[in-house]
């Protein structure tokens, strides 16, 4: 799994959540750019993306990361609940969505259940 966020305590906080409850995190980026480099080097199976980062929009970010031969899920996340990005969630190419505030191992394990 790769982390993207703009924020190093977001960051440090899911990589800990989730590593406890068994996911193997390979890296962190704290913009797009970055996130699109990490993803073809470290190659994860799965991302977990704010749609708010200081370089590019998330959902530009996953666009990329699905047209990627072998891509991997995307899972979009942001302080802001879904319903602020109206239709853009279910138009992207991510697997869902889940709001920081509700980030569990339980709620992304929903997600990637689907996949």
């Amino acid at each position: 799994m790769l982390v993207v966020d703009d924020h190093p305590g977001f960051r440090a906080a899911a990589r800990g959540l989730l590593e406890k409850a068994g996911y193997v995190v390979v890296g962190e980026a704290e913009d797009g750019l970055t996130a699109l480099d990490a993803a073809r080097t470290l190659r994860p199976n799965l991302v977990l993306l704010d749609i708010r980062l200081p370089d590019m929009d998330g959902f530009d970010v996953c666009a990329r990361l699905t047209a990627q031969p072998r891509p991997p899920a995307v899972v979009l996340t942001s302080s802001s609940d879904a319903l602020a990005f109206g239709e853009r969630v279910a138009a992207s190419s991510a697997l869902g969505f889940v709001s920081k505030q509700r980030l569990t191992a339980t709620a992304l394990a929903e997600l990637v259940g689907m996949m």
